[in-house]
């Protein structure tokens, strides 16, 4: 493993992204894939190198990934919007609510259709992934209306997403409502930053071993999305 490492030094910057966010998330098997993959230039021969030996469960990041990172930064250049890798091998989107909702709206801004759109183009070329996206409030409201408007916002920007020809079992939605602020809630600037939607796109690691195993022995493991707090929602049936 130290001899393949040594192999990162002569990588490009993509290259060494990919095979280190592999290591990341699929253990020594996957990551010495990852490594001889994008030495090699093949990152498909990487992949399965590391299929066989890295535990399944878990998330990915390879070269598909970090082409839509890239793809995704490029679109939001200049937007305020914040495109990252997380450490559980997530493409992130945090998306502002000056850019995406108005005050007590659920509706998207059509200036965030582009950026929908770019991460569809995303979804279509790699079949595997999935979507995870989370909705937040700023202060203004009570929880009676915070809660189920951040559940919307995230139904809203998942169908559209839908309607742009992905299917909607490959999007998660859930609400935070308020709880999770990013910024302070004293001025309008701070509380546009709190109104948003956070998207989490992933690819989860035992996609690449389905085909190789029996029907009978899929893996059942479901998606670990990031921490939620506790919340006592009101019932609002229909929004999931």
């Amino acid at each position: 493993m130290t001899i393949l490492l040594a192999g990162c030094a002569s990588m490009t910057e993509s290259q060494r992204s990919t095979a280190q966010g592999t290591a990341a998330g699929t253990g020594i098997g996957a990551a010495a894939g990852a490594i001889i993959g994008a030495i090699a230039g093949d990152p498909a021969l990487g992949a399965g190198i590391g299929a066989g030996v890295g535990a399944i469960g878990g998330y990915i990041w390879s070269s598909r990934m970090e082409k839509q990172k890239q793809q995704m930064e490029q679109v939001t250049t200049g937007t305020g919007i914040e495109v990252t890798q997380t450490q559980s091998n997530q493409l992130k989107m945090d998306v502002p609510g000056d850019f995406s909702f108005d005050t007590g709206r659920a509706d998207i801004k059509p200036e965030m259709r582009p950026v929908l759109n770019s991460l569809v183009a995303g979804l279509m070329s790699n079949p595997n992934a999935q979507v995870n996206i989370v909705g937040h409030t700023d202060n203004t409201g009570t929880d009676t209306i915070n809660n189920p408007l951040s559940v919307n916002r995230a139904a809203s920007t998942r169908n559209y997403i839908v309607s742009q020809g992905i299917a909607m079992n490959r999007i998660h939605i859930d609400g935070r409502g308020s709880y999770e602020p990013v910024a302070s809630n004293d001025n309008a600037v701070s509380r546009a930053k709190n109104r948003r939607v956070e998207i989490y796109m992933f690819e989860p690691q035992y996609t690449q071993q389905q085909q190789q195993l029996p029907q009978q022995q899929m893996p059942q493991t479901s998606p670990q999305y990031p921490p939620q707090q506790p919340v006592n929602y009101p019932s609002q049936p229909g929004y999931y």
